[in-house]
């Protein structure tokens, strides 16, 4: 049975500044641990708990000149595409045991530690809070990679889930030779891609890619040949460029950069923890703005019908983080996160993708 906390007199006063503070310090852009589902998509409310990716092809062609009085000629719509589901629920809970509760009434009983007190019952807020974040993370990271995100029962403790964004045929590729070769010839692969993606109206801004494909591509003979011509250097071309080096020379001559994504997380099953890295090995991925879709939450049950003795606060408008405390099997301080949430990818006409590591059949 769930009842007050412990702790009620501070949660009380200090469990909302808390919560923001945390929010605020993660979606600092001075804070060194990077979301990019923060930064491509944009949180969106959804009232029935369902997410969905409209992807519409907005071909423009040109109105006709037609006489005076005349009627205007009808043109046809373009076809538009769906992929949806139910926004699955996440949650995590933190304890603090006999133990540790015992530890903290010794310091509520000496005022001189009150400060460390109050850290101490909050400590575990940002790490429920984060992992909210952290699995909004993995599954936006996959899905970008991959057009597909899969929790599977190797990574979490409860449901499996499949989200399929649609990615289109016509917008996957493979390469010429794979570029883990240095005979590769990664710039006609992108080259010819983006040309691709423009004879469909759209203009590849950008590739993603990791670490490990962008060494490869920078190891190739082409690449530093261009790299050598490009700062009028005469003779066998040997430097392998750096990121921003090999950025200036694309930008100036065909008009697009790379960006590398590193990141990883980290899992918990039966108390092992485990590093996953979400971005997919040698897939490159080219985006034509940094527009990529939404965050689309939904309210939770418990939201609306709060349980007796549990003290709550939202955070991030998404993410209901609860303090309470139980008996069952032995006392515990409890502090737990859940969210309706799911990352969702629109207009997957306008993502390009490209295997590095397999030849175009």
């Amino acid at each position: 049975m769930k009842q007050t906390s412990l702790f009620v007199q501070y949660v009380s006063k200090f469990f909302s500044g808390v919560v923001a503070a945390i929010v605020n310090k993660i979606n600092d852009s001075k804070n060194p641990l990077v979301y990019y589902h923060k930064r491509f998509l944009k949180k969106q409310y959804s009232p029935d708990g369902k997410w969905e990716s409209i992807t519409a092809a907005n071909t423009l062609v040109m109105a006709d000149v037609v006489a005076m009085d005349s009627s205007l000629p009808l043109k046809k719509r373009d076809s538009i595409s769906r992929a949806s589901g139910d926004i699955p629920k996440m949650g995590m809970e933190m304890a603090l045991r006999e133990k540790q509760l015992t530890d903290l009434r010794t310091l509520a009983l000496r005022p001189e530690t009150e400060a460390q007190l109050i850290t101490r019952i909050f400590n575990d807020v940002p790490r429920v809070i984060g992992g909210v974040y952290e699995r909004n993370e993995a599954i936006f990271l996959e899905a970008l990679s991959t057009g597909v995100a899969e929790i599977t029962d190797t990574e979490n403790v409860g449901t499996s889930i499949r989200l399929d964004y649609g990615y289109l045929s016509a917008n996957q590729s493979g390469v010429a030779t794979v570029w883990s070769s240095t005979s590769a010839t990664p710039l006609d692969d992108l080259q010819g891609v983006w040309n691709n993606a423009k004879n469909a109206g759209n203009i590849i801004q950008k590739w993603l890619m990791d670490r490990a494909t962008f060494n490869n591509f920078a190891k190739t003979t082409q690449v530093k040949e261009y790299y050598a011509f490009s700062v009028g250097f005469a003779g066998t071309a040997s430097q392998i460029p750096s990121l921003s080096k090999v950025n200036e020379f694309l930008k100036d001559t065909f008009g697009f950069t790379i960006e590398i994504i590193e990141r990883s997380v980290r899992y918990e099953k039966n108390g092992v923890q485990t590093v996953a890295t979400p971005w997919a090995t040698g897939i490159v991925i080219g985006i034509c703005s940094e527009e990529l879709g939404l965050l689309q939450w939904a309210r939770l049950a418990e939201a609306d019908f709060p349980v007796e003795g549990v003290t709550y606060q939202t955070a991030d408008e998404y993410i209901l983080v609860s303090k309470y405390r139980s008996n069952q099997p032995s006392l515990a301080e409890w502090t737990s996160s859940q969210s309706r949430v799911v990352p969702v990818l629109t207009n997957v006409d306008q993502i390009y993708k490209i295997d590095s590591t397999e030849v175009e059949g």
